[in-house]
Protein backbone atom coordinates (compact mmCIF):
# COMPACT_ATOMS: atom_id res chain seq x y z
CA UNK A 1 0.00 0.00 0.00
CA UNK A 2 1.35 3.39 -0.93
CA UNK A 3 0.74 6.16 1.60
CA UNK A 4 -1.23 9.20 0.50
CA UNK A 5 -1.24 12.78 1.69
CA UNK A 6 -4.34 14.56 2.99
CA UNK A 7 -4.43 18.29 3.62
CA UNK A 8 -6.80 19.94 6.08
CA UNK A 9 -7.43 23.55 6.98
CA UNK A 10 -7.44 24.41 10.68
CA UNK A 11 -7.47 27.64 12.59
CA UNK A 12 -4.24 28.47 14.39
CA UNK A 13 -5.99 27.72 17.69
CA UNK A 14 -7.04 24.23 16.59
CA UNK A 15 -3.66 23.51 15.04
CA UNK A 16 -1.93 24.50 18.26
CA UNK A 17 -4.36 22.36 20.29
CA UNK A 18 -3.71 19.37 18.03
CA UNK A 19 0.07 19.74 18.33
CA UNK A 20 -0.17 20.03 22.13
CA UNK A 21 -2.45 16.98 22.32
CA UNK A 22 -0.01 14.93 20.23
CA UNK A 23 2.99 16.06 22.28
CA UNK A 24 1.26 15.23 25.56
CA UNK A 25 0.64 11.70 24.30
CA UNK A 26 4.04 11.34 22.63
CA UNK A 27 2.39 10.67 19.26
CA UNK A 28 2.62 12.16 15.81
CA UNK A 29 -0.27 13.98 14.16
CA UNK A 30 -0.39 11.10 11.67
CA UNK A 31 -0.72 8.55 14.49
CA UNK A 32 -3.55 10.54 16.08
CA UNK A 33 -5.46 10.74 12.79
CA UNK A 34 -4.89 7.05 12.00
CA UNK A 35 -6.17 6.09 15.47
CA UNK A 36 -9.23 8.28 14.97
CA UNK A 37 -9.99 6.88 11.50
CA UNK A 38 -9.54 3.32 12.77
CA UNK A 39 -12.07 4.03 15.56
CA UNK A 40 -14.81 5.07 13.12
CA UNK A 41 -17.75 2.71 12.88
CA UNK A 42 -19.17 2.20 9.41
CA UNK A 43 -22.72 1.22 8.67
CA UNK A 44 -22.87 -2.34 7.47
CA UNK A 45 -24.24 -2.71 3.97
CA UNK A 46 -23.03 -4.09 0.67
CA UNK A 47 -21.99 -0.62 -0.60
CA UNK A 48 -19.40 -0.03 2.12
CA UNK A 49 -15.99 -1.56 1.53
CA UNK A 50 -13.40 -1.08 4.29
CA UNK A 51 -10.34 0.77 3.05
CA UNK A 52 -12.05 1.94 -0.12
Amino acid sequence: MKDKTVSVRLSERRKHKLFLYAAQRDKTITALIEDWVDSLKLQENKDNIEGG
